[in-house]
């Protein structure tokens, strides 16, 4: 934030308008700033923060939809989307949480690579190729598996 420089340097002697102009920024702005430098918002967040820290110590195993509706309990108000933002940016994770895409490096295979491979098949039925998804519906979740013959590119099954 840039409004704490202003604050030492017209307390070295340079002048508030002269920083302000400088930086690109009004004085009235930064006049506001330091006459409440901790704004209503970040005064809730910061208590918000703290009672989320408490609940998830005694439970780490709590993740931020456990601590939404614990704060709620509790009679605080906030969103699930609030907690989840602060969660992140305080770094508060269960820790059954896989933290994907941190390493930068794959894991192991699931299974072996029977297909070393080679996608492609010489004939009907030599290689089969399947996925597997799962999408959300009204009345629970929906997988689907597709089986493709690798030599004519059709689905099998």
């Amino acid at each position: 934030m840039r409004y704490p420089l202003v604050r030492d340097l017209a307390a070295e002697g340079i002048p508030v308008a002269v920083t302000c102009r400088a930086l690109g920024f009004s004085k009235q702005a930064f006049y506001a700033w330091n006459n409440n430098p901790v704004s209503d918002r970040d005064g809730d967040e910061a208590h918000l923060i703290n009672a989320a820290v408490g609940i998830h110590r005694d439970d780490p195993a709590f993740g931020y939809r456990f601590i939404a509706g614990e704060l709620t309990a509790i009679g605080i108000t906030a969103g699930e989307n609030k907690v989840a933002r602060l969660c992140s940016q305080q770094q508060i994770w269960p820790v059954s949480a896989s933290k994907r895409g941190l390493s930068g490096k794959a894991g192991p295979p699931v299974h072996d690579d029977l297909a070393q491979r080679q996608f492609t098949g010489d004939r009907l039925g030599q290689l089969w190729l399947t996925d597997i998804t799962g999408h959300p519906t009204a009345e629970g979740k929906l997988c689907l598996c597709a089986i493709k013959d690798a030599c004519s590119g059709r689905i099998a099954g």
